[in-house]
Protein backbone atom coordinates (compact mmCIF):
# COMPACT_ATOMS: atom_id res chain seq x y z
CA UNK A 1 0.00 0.00 0.00
CA UNK A 2 3.01 2.65 0.63
CA UNK A 3 4.10 2.19 -3.06
CA UNK A 4 0.88 4.01 -3.80
CA UNK A 5 1.64 7.05 -1.53
CA UNK A 6 5.51 7.06 -2.58
CA UNK A 7 3.94 7.22 -6.05
CA UNK A 8 1.64 10.21 -5.04
CA UNK A 9 3.05 11.62 -2.38
CA UNK A 10 0.61 14.36 -1.75
CA UNK A 11 -2.10 11.98 -1.38
CA UNK A 12 -1.24 10.62 1.79
CA UNK A 13 -2.58 12.53 4.09
CA UNK A 14 -6.18 13.51 2.19
CA UNK A 15 -7.16 9.70 1.48
CA UNK A 16 -7.70 7.22 3.70
CA UNK A 17 -7.02 3.68 2.35
CA UNK A 18 -10.93 2.90 2.44
CA UNK A 19 -11.52 6.24 -0.06
CA UNK A 20 -12.54 5.18 -3.53
CA UNK A 21 -9.43 6.95 -5.33
CA UNK A 22 -7.56 4.52 -3.31
CA UNK A 23 -9.87 1.33 -4.11
CA UNK A 24 -9.58 2.68 -7.68
CA UNK A 25 -5.90 2.59 -7.93
CA UNK A 26 -5.32 -0.72 -5.90
CA UNK A 27 -7.82 -2.43 -8.39
CA UNK A 28 -5.87 -0.88 -11.34
CA UNK A 29 -3.06 -2.16 -10.24
CA UNK A 30 -4.52 -5.66 -9.92
CA UNK A 31 -5.51 -5.20 -13.41
CA UNK A 32 -2.20 -4.32 -14.76
CA UNK A 33 -1.17 -7.61 -13.19
CA UNK A 34 -3.80 -9.62 -14.99
CA UNK A 35 -2.77 -8.23 -18.04
CA UNK A 36 0.77 -8.78 -17.72
CA UNK A 37 0.39 -12.16 -16.93
CA UNK A 38 -1.94 -12.96 -19.77
CA UNK A 39 0.85 -11.74 -22.04
CA UNK A 40 2.25 -15.09 -22.35
CA UNK A 41 -1.18 -17.00 -22.56
CA UNK A 42 -2.35 -19.41 -20.86
CA UNK A 43 0.53 -22.22 -21.93
CA UNK A 44 3.25 -19.97 -20.86
CA UNK A 45 1.36 -19.71 -16.66
CA UNK A 46 2.93 -17.87 -14.01
CA UNK A 47 1.64 -19.72 -11.22
CA UNK A 48 2.29 -23.05 -13.20
CA UNK A 49 5.64 -21.49 -13.32
CA UNK A 50 6.26 -20.48 -9.66
CA UNK A 51 4.98 -23.90 -8.27
CA UNK A 52 7.54 -26.23 -10.82
CA UNK A 53 10.49 -23.63 -9.32
CA UNK A 54 9.24 -24.69 -5.85
CA UNK A 55 9.18 -27.77 -6.63
CA UNK A 56 12.49 -28.69 -8.04
CA UNK A 57 14.23 -26.52 -5.65
CA UNK A 58 12.16 -26.74 -2.13
CA UNK A 59 11.15 -22.71 -2.03
CA UNK A 60 12.19 -20.18 -4.25
CA UNK A 61 15.23 -17.87 -3.69
CA UNK A 62 15.95 -14.62 -4.56
CA UNK A 63 17.59 -15.60 -7.48
CA UNK A 64 14.57 -17.17 -8.88
CA UNK A 65 11.72 -14.47 -7.60
CA UNK A 66 13.82 -11.63 -9.29
CA UNK A 67 14.49 -13.63 -12.52
CA UNK A 68 10.49 -14.43 -12.43
CA UNK A 69 9.53 -11.02 -11.90
CA UNK A 70 11.68 -9.88 -14.78
CA UNK A 71 10.37 -12.25 -17.11
CA UNK A 72 6.86 -11.24 -16.50
CA UNK A 73 7.55 -7.77 -16.28
CA UNK A 74 6.60 -8.10 -12.52
CA UNK A 75 7.62 -7.07 -9.15
CA UNK A 76 9.48 -9.04 -6.76
CA UNK A 77 7.16 -8.58 -4.24
CA UNK A 78 4.12 -9.67 -6.19
CA UNK A 79 6.41 -12.89 -6.70
CA UNK A 80 7.26 -13.73 -3.37
CA UNK A 81 2.81 -12.15 -2.45
CA UNK A 82 1.98 -15.75 -4.17
CA UNK A 83 5.23 -18.04 -3.55
CA UNK A 84 4.25 -17.36 0.51
CA UNK A 85 0.68 -18.04 0.55
CA UNK A 86 0.61 -21.49 -0.88
CA UNK A 87 0.47 -24.79 1.37
CA UNK A 88 3.65 -26.03 -0.83
CA UNK A 89 5.23 -23.44 -2.53
CA UNK A 90 5.70 -21.40 1.10
CA UNK A 91 9.04 -21.27 2.65
CA UNK A 92 8.16 -23.14 5.92
CA UNK A 93 7.00 -25.87 3.89
CA UNK A 94 10.53 -26.71 1.79
CA UNK A 95 12.00 -30.08 3.49
CA UNK A 96 8.66 -31.56 4.11
CA UNK A 97 8.90 -34.98 2.88
CA UNK A 98 5.44 -36.28 3.91
CA UNK A 99 1.85 -34.88 4.66
CA UNK A 100 -0.79 -36.07 7.62
CA UNK A 101 -4.22 -35.03 6.54
CA UNK A 102 -5.85 -32.70 9.28
CA UNK A 103 -9.43 -32.68 7.52
CA UNK A 104 -12.42 -32.55 9.45
CA UNK A 105 -13.60 -36.29 8.78
CA UNK A 106 -10.13 -37.36 10.01
CA UNK A 107 -10.68 -35.48 12.57
CA UNK A 108 -13.27 -36.42 13.82
CA UNK A 109 -12.60 -40.64 13.46
CA UNK A 110 -9.86 -40.26 15.38
CA UNK A 111 -7.73 -41.71 13.37
CA UNK A 112 -4.61 -39.19 13.10
CA UNK A 113 -2.69 -39.76 16.20
CA UNK A 114 -1.82 -43.00 15.57
CA UNK A 115 -1.19 -42.03 11.85
CA UNK A 116 1.42 -39.30 13.34
CA UNK A 117 3.22 -41.58 15.62
CA UNK A 118 3.81 -44.14 12.69
CA UNK A 119 5.03 -41.59 10.47
CA UNK A 120 7.41 -40.40 13.59
CA UNK A 121 8.77 -43.36 13.62
CA UNK A 122 9.97 -43.25 10.19
CA UNK A 123 10.65 -39.35 9.52
CA UNK A 124 12.00 -36.59 11.71
CA UNK A 125 8.95 -34.16 13.15
CA UNK A 126 10.50 -31.66 10.86
CA UNK A 127 9.88 -33.57 8.21
CA UNK A 128 5.96 -34.02 8.52
CA UNK A 129 3.96 -31.85 7.07
CA UNK A 130 0.00 -31.77 6.79
CA UNK A 131 -2.67 -31.62 4.38
CA UNK A 132 -6.27 -30.60 3.81
CA UNK A 133 -8.04 -32.68 2.67
CA UNK A 134 -6.97 -35.61 1.02
CA UNK A 135 -10.46 -37.07 -0.35
CA UNK A 136 -9.86 -40.31 1.83
CA UNK A 137 -12.98 -39.53 4.19
CA UNK A 138 -14.08 -42.99 3.96
CA UNK A 139 -11.77 -44.79 5.67
CA UNK A 140 -9.44 -41.86 7.29
CA UNK A 141 -5.84 -42.42 8.29
CA UNK A 142 -4.84 -40.25 5.43
CA UNK A 143 -1.13 -39.31 4.30
CA UNK A 144 0.96 -38.32 1.15
CA UNK A 145 3.65 -39.35 0.10
CA UNK A 146 5.79 -38.05 -3.12
CA UNK A 147 3.11 -37.61 -5.33
CA UNK A 148 0.27 -40.11 -3.94
CA UNK A 149 -2.57 -40.50 -1.38
CA UNK A 150 -2.87 -43.24 0.75
CA UNK A 151 -5.25 -44.30 3.38
CA UNK A 152 -7.03 -46.77 5.34
CA UNK A 153 -4.96 -50.14 6.25
CA UNK A 154 -1.70 -47.95 4.14
CA UNK A 155 -0.07 -46.41 7.10
CA UNK A 156 0.39 -50.25 7.90
CA UNK A 157 2.44 -50.98 4.83
CA UNK A 158 4.33 -47.77 5.39
CA UNK A 159 7.60 -49.94 4.78
CA UNK A 160 6.38 -51.08 1.39
CA UNK A 161 5.78 -47.45 0.67
CA UNK A 162 9.11 -45.65 1.54
CA UNK A 163 10.89 -48.57 -0.85
CA UNK A 164 8.51 -47.03 -3.34
CA UNK A 165 6.08 -50.41 -3.92
CA UNK A 166 2.93 -49.05 -5.66
CA UNK A 167 -0.37 -50.21 -3.46
CA UNK A 168 -4.16 -50.96 -4.77
CA UNK A 169 -5.62 -47.83 -5.20
CA UNK A 170 -8.17 -47.11 -3.09
CA UNK A 171 -12.10 -48.36 -3.04
CA UNK A 172 -15.38 -47.01 -1.87
CA UNK A 173 -19.35 -47.41 -2.30
CA UNK A 174 -21.00 -45.71 -5.44
CA UNK A 175 -24.48 -45.82 -5.39
CA UNK A 176 -27.96 -43.95 -6.60
CA UNK A 177 -31.27 -44.00 -5.99
CA UNK A 178 -33.47 -42.44 -8.24
CA UNK A 179 -31.99 -41.70 -12.03
CA UNK A 180 -28.26 -42.47 -12.51
CA UNK A 181 -27.07 -39.11 -14.44
CA UNK A 182 -23.11 -38.97 -13.23
CA UNK A 183 -22.50 -42.54 -11.43
CA UNK A 184 -23.31 -44.85 -14.54
CA UNK A 185 -21.00 -46.81 -16.54
CA UNK A 186 -17.82 -44.38 -18.54
CA UNK A 187 -18.56 -43.51 -21.95
CA UNK A 188 -16.76 -44.67 -24.55
CA UNK A 189 -14.64 -41.96 -27.17
CA UNK A 190 -16.87 -43.39 -30.10
CA UNK A 191 -20.10 -42.87 -28.21
CA UNK A 192 -18.49 -39.28 -27.52
CA UNK A 193 -17.47 -37.98 -30.80
CA UNK A 194 -21.37 -39.20 -31.67
CA UNK A 195 -22.27 -36.52 -29.05
CA UNK A 196 -20.00 -33.93 -29.88
CA UNK A 197 -21.31 -33.71 -33.75
CA UNK A 198 -24.70 -33.62 -32.65
CA UNK A 199 -23.72 -30.71 -30.72
CA UNK A 200 -22.04 -28.84 -33.01
CA UNK A 201 -25.08 -29.49 -35.81
CA UNK A 202 -27.24 -27.20 -33.16
CA UNK A 203 -26.75 -23.95 -33.03
CA UNK A 204 -24.84 -22.55 -29.66
CA UNK A 205 -28.26 -20.85 -28.75
CA UNK A 206 -30.42 -23.53 -28.50
CA UNK A 207 -27.81 -25.74 -26.30
CA UNK A 208 -27.78 -22.92 -24.01
CA UNK A 209 -32.04 -22.79 -24.18
CA UNK A 210 -31.66 -26.19 -23.13
CA UNK A 211 -29.62 -25.79 -19.64
CA UNK A 212 -32.15 -22.41 -18.98
CA UNK A 213 -34.85 -25.32 -19.20
CA UNK A 214 -33.13 -27.78 -17.05
CA UNK A 215 -32.87 -25.37 -14.20
CA UNK A 216 -29.77 -26.60 -12.98
CA UNK A 217 -28.05 -24.69 -10.49
CA UNK A 218 -24.25 -24.82 -9.22
CA UNK A 219 -23.57 -27.95 -6.99
CA UNK A 220 -20.45 -26.21 -5.49
CA UNK A 221 -22.91 -24.65 -2.95
CA UNK A 222 -24.08 -21.72 -4.04
CA UNK A 223 -26.70 -22.63 -5.98
CA UNK A 224 -26.44 -20.16 -8.57
CA UNK A 225 -28.45 -21.08 -11.86
CA UNK A 226 -25.76 -22.06 -14.51
CA UNK A 227 -27.22 -20.71 -17.94
CA UNK A 228 -27.37 -17.20 -16.18
CA UNK A 229 -23.29 -17.45 -16.27
CA UNK A 230 -23.27 -19.10 -19.68
CA UNK A 231 -25.55 -16.48 -21.15
CA UNK A 232 -23.79 -13.72 -19.31
CA UNK A 233 -20.27 -14.63 -20.94
CA UNK A 234 -22.33 -15.78 -24.78
CA UNK A 235 -23.23 -11.96 -24.90
CA UNK A 236 -19.74 -10.63 -23.61
CA UNK A 237 -18.00 -9.40 -26.57
CA UNK A 238 -14.42 -10.45 -26.60
CA UNK A 239 -12.06 -11.97 -29.22
CA UNK A 240 -10.57 -14.24 -26.42
CA UNK A 241 -13.34 -16.27 -23.62
CA UNK A 242 -12.43 -19.22 -21.18
CA UNK A 243 -14.05 -21.76 -19.05
CA UNK A 244 -12.58 -22.20 -16.32
CA UNK A 245 -13.36 -25.58 -14.02
CA UNK A 246 -13.34 -25.08 -10.59
CA UNK A 247 -11.55 -28.55 -9.76
CA UNK A 248 -10.90 -27.36 -6.48
CA UNK A 249 -12.73 -29.19 -3.84
CA UNK A 250 -11.10 -28.42 -0.90
CA UNK A 251 -13.94 -28.99 1.98
CA UNK A 252 -13.37 -31.23 3.96
CA UNK A 253 -15.45 -34.36 4.11
CA UNK A 254 -15.92 -33.89 0.41
CA UNK A 255 -14.57 -35.80 -2.44
CA UNK A 256 -17.05 -36.29 -4.55
CA UNK A 257 -15.28 -34.03 -7.39
CA UNK A 258 -12.52 -36.45 -6.98
CA UNK A 259 -15.17 -39.43 -8.28
CA UNK A 260 -15.57 -37.23 -10.79
CA UNK A 261 -12.35 -36.14 -12.07
CA UNK A 262 -11.10 -39.99 -11.31
CA UNK A 263 -14.22 -42.29 -12.72
CA UNK A 264 -16.06 -40.06 -14.96
CA UNK A 265 -13.49 -37.80 -16.28
CA UNK A 266 -14.71 -37.97 -19.75
CA UNK A 267 -17.99 -36.34 -18.25
CA UNK A 268 -16.16 -33.48 -16.78
CA UNK A 269 -14.53 -32.90 -20.14
CA UNK A 270 -17.48 -32.65 -22.20
CA UNK A 271 -19.22 -30.49 -20.25
CA UNK A 272 -16.40 -27.93 -20.37
CA UNK A 273 -16.57 -28.74 -24.31
CA UNK A 274 -20.40 -27.91 -24.00
CA UNK A 275 -19.77 -24.81 -22.28
CA UNK A 276 -17.39 -23.51 -24.38
CA UNK A 277 -19.09 -23.99 -27.86
CA UNK A 278 -22.34 -22.01 -25.80
CA UNK A 279 -20.10 -19.22 -24.80
CA UNK A 280 -17.86 -19.11 -27.95
CA UNK A 281 -14.55 -19.71 -25.67
CA UNK A 282 -11.65 -21.49 -26.72
CA UNK A 283 -9.87 -22.46 -23.78
CA UNK A 284 -10.99 -24.25 -21.06
CA UNK A 285 -8.82 -24.57 -17.92
CA UNK A 286 -9.40 -27.13 -15.39
CA UNK A 287 -7.64 -26.48 -12.23
CA UNK A 288 -7.20 -29.66 -9.84
CA UNK A 289 -6.18 -29.55 -6.48
CA UNK A 290 -2.50 -30.38 -5.57
CA UNK A 291 -4.03 -32.80 -2.73
CA UNK A 292 -5.66 -34.83 -5.52
CA UNK A 293 -2.47 -35.97 -7.32
CA UNK A 294 -4.21 -38.80 -9.08
CA UNK A 295 -6.77 -36.44 -10.37
CA UNK A 296 -4.68 -34.50 -12.16
CA UNK A 297 -2.92 -37.68 -13.42
CA UNK A 298 -5.63 -38.85 -14.62
CA UNK A 299 -7.72 -35.47 -16.16
CA UNK A 300 -4.14 -35.40 -17.98
CA UNK A 301 -4.66 -38.64 -19.88
CA UNK A 302 -8.25 -37.90 -20.36
CA UNK A 303 -7.63 -34.67 -21.97
CA UNK A 304 -5.20 -36.66 -24.40
CA UNK A 305 -7.61 -39.24 -25.25
CA UNK A 306 -9.53 -36.03 -26.83
CA UNK A 307 -6.64 -34.25 -28.32
CA UNK A 308 -6.12 -38.01 -30.21
CA UNK A 309 -9.72 -38.24 -30.82
CA UNK A 310 -10.13 -34.65 -32.88
CA UNK A 311 -12.13 -33.80 -30.18
CA UNK A 312 -10.15 -30.29 -29.63
CA UNK A 313 -7.99 -28.07 -31.71
CA UNK A 314 -8.74 -26.27 -34.42
CA UNK A 315 -11.59 -26.22 -36.46
CA UNK A 316 -13.21 -29.24 -35.22
CA UNK A 317 -15.03 -31.71 -37.09
CA UNK A 318 -14.68 -29.53 -40.04
CA UNK A 319 -16.51 -26.60 -37.61
CA UNK A 320 -15.47 -23.02 -36.92
CA UNK A 321 -15.35 -24.28 -33.34
CA UNK A 322 -11.54 -24.09 -32.44
CA UNK A 323 -11.38 -25.07 -28.70
CA UNK A 324 -8.38 -27.01 -26.01
CA UNK A 325 -7.91 -28.00 -22.45
CA UNK A 326 -5.29 -26.85 -20.26
CA UNK A 327 -5.10 -28.78 -16.76
CA UNK A 328 -3.43 -26.87 -13.94
CA UNK A 329 -2.49 -28.40 -10.30
CA UNK A 330 -3.24 -25.85 -7.77
CA UNK A 331 -0.54 -25.49 -4.75
CA UNK A 332 -2.61 -25.84 -1.53
CA UNK A 333 -5.14 -22.89 -0.72
CA UNK A 334 -8.87 -23.37 0.50
CA UNK A 335 -9.98 -20.27 -0.47
CA UNK A 336 -9.02 -20.97 -4.18
CA UNK A 337 -12.63 -22.83 -4.19
CA UNK A 338 -14.00 -18.99 -4.19
CA UNK A 339 -13.72 -18.18 -8.17
CA UNK A 340 -12.39 -14.66 -7.84
CA UNK A 341 -9.46 -15.99 -5.57
CA UNK A 342 -9.21 -19.28 -8.35
CA UNK A 343 -9.07 -16.66 -11.06
CA UNK A 344 -6.07 -14.80 -9.72
CA UNK A 345 -4.37 -17.43 -8.64
CA UNK A 346 -4.46 -19.16 -12.69
CA UNK A 347 -2.82 -15.61 -13.12
CA UNK A 348 -0.18 -15.48 -10.73
CA UNK A 349 -1.30 -13.28 -8.23
CA UNK A 350 -2.07 -14.00 -4.49
CA UNK A 351 -5.25 -15.64 -4.40
CA UNK A 352 -7.09 -12.67 -2.87
CA UNK A 353 -10.74 -12.35 -3.56
CA UNK A 354 -11.66 -9.78 -5.59
CA UNK A 355 -14.60 -7.29 -5.65
CA UNK A 356 -17.60 -7.77 -7.43
CA UNK A 357 -19.11 -6.45 -10.25
CA UNK A 358 -17.38 -6.45 -12.03
CA UNK A 359 -18.46 -10.42 -12.46
CA UNK A 360 -16.87 -12.68 -13.66
CA UNK A 361 -18.68 -13.68 -16.97
CA UNK A 362 -17.23 -9.81 -17.52
CA UNK A 363 -13.82 -9.42 -16.41
CA UNK A 364 -12.61 -13.05 -15.54
CA UNK A 365 -9.38 -14.88 -16.23
CA UNK A 366 -6.50 -12.11 -17.70
CA UNK A 367 -9.73 -9.84 -17.09
CA UNK A 368 -11.82 -11.79 -20.61
CA UNK A 369 -14.90 -12.92 -19.89
CA UNK A 370 -15.11 -16.10 -18.11
CA UNK A 371 -17.47 -18.66 -16.85
CA UNK A 372 -16.30 -21.04 -13.33
CA UNK A 373 -18.66 -23.78 -12.71
CA UNK A 374 -17.11 -26.83 -10.39
CA UNK A 375 -16.42 -30.17 -11.37
CA UNK A 376 -20.39 -31.68 -10.66
CA UNK A 377 -22.39 -29.15 -12.21
CA UNK A 378 -20.44 -29.20 -15.92
CA UNK A 379 -20.92 -32.96 -15.58
CA UNK A 380 -24.11 -32.76 -15.94
CA UNK A 381 -24.05 -30.92 -19.41
CA UNK A 382 -24.39 -34.07 -21.63
CA UNK A 383 -27.58 -35.16 -19.90
CA UNK A 384 -29.07 -32.26 -20.45
CA UNK A 385 -28.32 -31.32 -23.91
CA UNK A 386 -28.29 -35.14 -25.33
CA UNK A 387 -31.54 -35.76 -22.96
CA UNK A 388 -33.00 -32.34 -23.21
CA UNK A 389 -33.80 -29.47 -20.63
CA UNK A 390 -37.46 -31.03 -20.06
CA UNK A 391 -36.17 -34.09 -19.15
CA UNK A 392 -33.56 -33.26 -16.31
CA UNK A 393 -36.14 -30.43 -15.20
CA UNK A 394 -38.83 -33.58 -14.58
CA UNK A 395 -36.11 -34.88 -12.10
CA UNK A 396 -35.69 -33.59 -8.35
CA UNK A 397 -38.16 -30.97 -7.24
CA UNK A 398 -39.33 -27.27 -9.06
CA UNK A 399 -36.34 -25.48 -7.85
CA UNK A 400 -34.09 -27.82 -6.95
CA UNK A 401 -33.74 -30.29 -10.25
CA UNK A 402 -31.52 -33.01 -11.54
CA UNK A 403 -29.81 -35.24 -9.20
CA UNK A 404 -27.25 -34.48 -6.33
CA UNK A 405 -23.93 -36.54 -5.36
CA UNK A 406 -23.51 -37.45 -1.40
CA UNK A 407 -20.01 -38.26 -0.28
CA UNK A 408 -20.56 -40.18 3.21
CA UNK A 409 -17.64 -40.33 5.56
CA UNK A 410 -16.65 -43.47 8.00
CA UNK A 411 -18.79 -43.43 10.59
CA UNK A 412 -21.56 -45.33 8.03
CA UNK A 413 -21.38 -48.77 7.35
CA UNK A 414 -21.55 -48.22 3.41
CA UNK A 415 -18.90 -45.07 3.08
CA UNK A 416 -19.17 -43.54 -0.04
CA UNK A 417 -20.46 -41.63 -3.65
CA UNK A 418 -23.92 -41.68 -3.78
CA UNK A 419 -26.53 -40.36 -6.57
CA UNK A 420 -30.10 -39.49 -5.74
CA UNK A 421 -32.58 -37.61 -7.01
CA UNK A 422 -33.19 -33.84 -5.32
CA UNK A 423 -35.78 -33.96 -3.06
CA UNK A 424 -34.42 -37.51 -1.85
CA UNK A 425 -35.29 -37.27 2.16
CA UNK A 426 -31.81 -37.35 3.76
CA UNK A 427 -33.08 -40.11 6.17
CA UNK A 428 -33.32 -42.28 2.95
CA UNK A 429 -29.93 -42.07 1.75
CA UNK A 430 -28.30 -42.26 4.83
CA UNK A 431 -29.66 -45.60 5.60
CA UNK A 432 -30.46 -46.87 2.01
CA UNK A 433 -27.15 -45.76 0.64
CA UNK A 434 -25.07 -45.52 3.13
CA UNK A 435 -26.73 -48.34 5.97
CA UNK A 436 -26.71 -45.79 8.75
CA UNK A 437 -24.50 -45.02 11.27
CA UNK A 438 -22.06 -47.79 12.82
CA UNK A 439 -21.08 -45.79 15.56
CA UNK A 440 -23.11 -43.06 18.09
CA UNK A 441 -23.26 -40.07 16.02
CA UNK A 442 -24.64 -36.54 17.57
CA UNK A 443 -24.31 -34.54 14.54
CA UNK A 444 -23.39 -34.07 10.93
CA UNK A 445 -21.67 -31.49 9.30
CA UNK A 446 -23.25 -31.26 5.69
CA UNK A 447 -21.52 -29.29 2.97
CA UNK A 448 -18.21 -28.33 4.03
CA UNK A 449 -16.61 -26.34 7.06
CA UNK A 450 -19.33 -23.45 6.08
CA UNK A 451 -21.75 -26.15 5.86
CA UNK A 452 -25.00 -26.65 8.51
CA UNK A 453 -24.18 -28.73 11.72
CA UNK A 454 -27.41 -30.86 11.87
CA UNK A 455 -28.24 -32.98 15.07
CA UNK A 456 -29.05 -36.49 14.00
CA UNK A 457 -32.22 -35.43 15.11
CA UNK A 458 -32.91 -33.26 12.45
CA UNK A 459 -32.05 -35.77 9.71
CA UNK A 460 -35.48 -36.89 9.37
CA UNK A 461 -36.65 -33.11 8.45
CA UNK A 462 -34.68 -32.90 5.87
CA UNK A 463 -34.59 -33.55 2.19
CA UNK A 464 -31.97 -33.40 -0.08
CA UNK A 465 -32.24 -29.55 -2.13
CA UNK A 466 -31.20 -26.77 -1.25
CA UNK A 467 -34.79 -25.12 -0.19
CA UNK A 468 -35.15 -27.91 2.77
CA UNK A 469 -31.66 -27.36 4.28
CA UNK A 470 -32.09 -23.14 4.09
CA UNK A 471 -35.75 -23.71 5.75
CA UNK A 472 -34.56 -25.70 8.15
CA UNK A 473 -31.88 -23.35 9.24
CA UNK A 474 -28.74 -25.47 7.35
CA UNK A 475 -26.92 -25.05 4.06
CA UNK A 476 -26.44 -28.15 1.49
CA UNK A 477 -23.38 -27.20 0.26
CA UNK A 478 -21.69 -29.47 -1.77
CA UNK A 479 -22.97 -32.19 0.17
CA UNK A 480 -20.36 -33.73 2.11
CA UNK A 481 -21.00 -35.25 5.51
CA UNK A 482 -18.99 -35.49 8.20
CA UNK A 483 -20.27 -37.51 11.19
CA UNK A 484 -19.54 -35.50 14.75
CA UNK A 485 -19.07 -38.81 17.00
CA UNK A 486 -20.98 -38.38 20.51
CA UNK A 487 -18.07 -38.74 22.43
CA UNK A 488 -16.05 -35.64 20.57
CA UNK A 489 -16.05 -32.42 22.61
CA UNK A 490 -18.31 -30.22 20.26
CA UNK A 491 -16.10 -27.05 21.79
CA UNK A 492 -13.31 -28.83 20.02
CA UNK A 493 -15.25 -29.21 16.84
CA UNK A 494 -15.90 -25.45 16.59
CA UNK A 495 -12.17 -24.31 17.54
CA UNK A 496 -11.45 -26.68 14.80
CA UNK A 497 -13.50 -24.93 12.15
CA UNK A 498 -11.96 -21.42 13.03
CA UNK A 499 -8.54 -22.60 13.26
CA UNK A 500 -9.20 -23.53 9.68
CA UNK A 501 -11.09 -20.44 8.73
CA UNK A 502 -8.05 -18.42 10.50
CA UNK A 503 -5.27 -20.23 8.24
CA UNK A 504 -7.24 -20.49 5.40
CA UNK A 505 -8.27 -16.69 4.47
CA UNK A 506 -6.55 -14.89 1.91
CA UNK A 507 -6.34 -11.63 4.30
CA UNK A 508 -7.83 -9.25 1.91
CA UNK A 509 -10.76 -8.35 4.51
CA UNK A 510 -10.29 -7.67 7.96
CA UNK A 511 -13.95 -9.23 9.11
CA UNK A 512 -12.44 -12.57 8.22
CA UNK A 513 -8.59 -12.63 9.12
CA UNK A 514 -9.03 -11.10 12.11
CA UNK A 515 -12.22 -12.01 13.20
CA UNK A 516 -11.35 -15.99 12.56
CA UNK A 517 -8.29 -15.58 14.61
CA UNK A 518 -10.06 -13.78 17.23
CA UNK A 519 -13.02 -16.84 17.17
CA UNK A 520 -10.46 -19.10 17.62
CA UNK A 521 -8.41 -17.16 20.74
CA UNK A 522 -11.44 -17.04 22.50
CA UNK A 523 -12.34 -20.81 22.72
CA UNK A 524 -9.14 -21.91 23.21
CA UNK A 525 -8.73 -19.87 25.92
CA UNK A 526 -12.35 -21.09 27.41
CA UNK A 527 -11.14 -24.72 27.15
CA UNK A 528 -7.38 -23.64 28.83
CA UNK A 529 -8.66 -21.21 31.65
CA UNK A 530 -11.48 -23.14 33.79
CA UNK A 531 -12.18 -19.55 35.23
CA UNK A 532 -12.58 -17.38 31.66
CA UNK A 533 -15.93 -17.93 30.30
CA UNK A 534 -16.78 -16.66 26.62
CA UNK A 535 -19.05 -13.29 26.31
CA UNK A 536 -21.63 -14.64 23.97
CA UNK A 537 -22.98 -10.96 23.19
CA UNK A 538 -19.31 -10.56 22.18
CA UNK A 539 -18.96 -13.33 19.93
CA UNK A 540 -22.27 -12.59 18.62
CA UNK A 541 -21.03 -9.18 17.78
CA UNK A 542 -17.71 -11.08 15.98
CA UNK A 543 -19.77 -13.44 14.04
CA UNK A 544 -22.56 -10.70 12.78
CA UNK A 545 -19.26 -8.48 11.78
CA UNK A 546 -17.74 -11.65 10.13
CA UNK A 547 -20.88 -12.54 8.25
CA UNK A 548 -21.94 -9.02 7.31
CA UNK A 549 -18.30 -7.65 6.51
CA UNK A 550 -16.47 -10.61 5.09
CA UNK A 551 -15.78 -10.43 0.89
CA UNK A 552 -16.61 -14.04 0.39
CA UNK A 553 -18.16 -17.18 2.12
CA UNK A 554 -15.27 -18.03 4.09
CA UNK A 555 -15.48 -15.32 6.67
CA UNK A 556 -18.81 -15.10 6.25
CA UNK A 557 -19.87 -18.93 6.37
CA UNK A 558 -18.40 -19.70 9.91
CA UNK A 559 -21.09 -17.86 11.64
CA UNK A 560 -23.91 -20.68 10.24
CA UNK A 561 -21.97 -23.99 11.90
CA UNK A 562 -21.70 -21.73 15.30
CA UNK A 563 -25.37 -20.92 15.65
CA UNK A 564 -26.30 -24.23 14.70
CA UNK A 565 -24.05 -25.68 17.58
CA UNK A 566 -25.50 -22.84 19.85
CA UNK A 567 -28.80 -23.76 19.12
CA UNK A 568 -28.66 -27.76 19.34
CA UNK A 569 -25.89 -28.28 21.98
CA UNK A 570 -26.11 -25.32 24.12
CA UNK A 571 -26.04 -27.49 27.31
CA UNK A 572 -22.68 -28.95 26.10
CA UNK A 573 -21.34 -26.07 25.57
CA UNK A 574 -22.55 -23.76 28.35
CA UNK A 575 -19.92 -24.42 31.09
CA UNK A 576 -17.11 -22.27 28.16
CA UNK A 577 -20.15 -19.60 27.78
CA UNK A 578 -21.51 -16.50 30.36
Amino acid sequence: MSCIFSLVPHLKTKLSLTSPLVIQLITGMSKNLSHLSGRKGIEKNLFEYIGRVAEENGQLSKEEISSIAEEFLMGTANIFGTASFYDFTRPENAGKKIYLCNGSACLTAGTQNAVQSALEAQFDKSEIGEMCCLGRCHENKAFHFEGHNYSGDSIHKLDSILKGETLEKDKYSVKHIGHQILTGAQLSLDTISKHLKDFLSQKPEVLLEKVKISGIRGRGGAGFPMAIKLEGCAKAVATQKFIVCNADEGDPGSYSDRYLLEHQPYLVLIGLWISAYITGANKAVVYIRAEYPESVRIMNQAVQDFRNQGFVGNAIFGSNFNFDFKIIKAQGAYICGEETALLSSIEGQRPEVRVRPPFPVQEGLFRKPTVVNNVETVANLLFICSMGGEAYAAIGTPKSTGTKLVSLDSAFFSPGIFEADMGTPLKTVFQELGSGFKRPVKAVHIGGPLGGLVPVSKIPDLTLDFESFAQNGFMMGHASVVSVPEEFPMIEYLEHLFSFTAHESCGKCFPCRLGSTRGKELIQKAQNDHTYKIDLKLMDDLLDTMKRGSLCALGGGIPLPFTNAMKYFKEELSPYFK
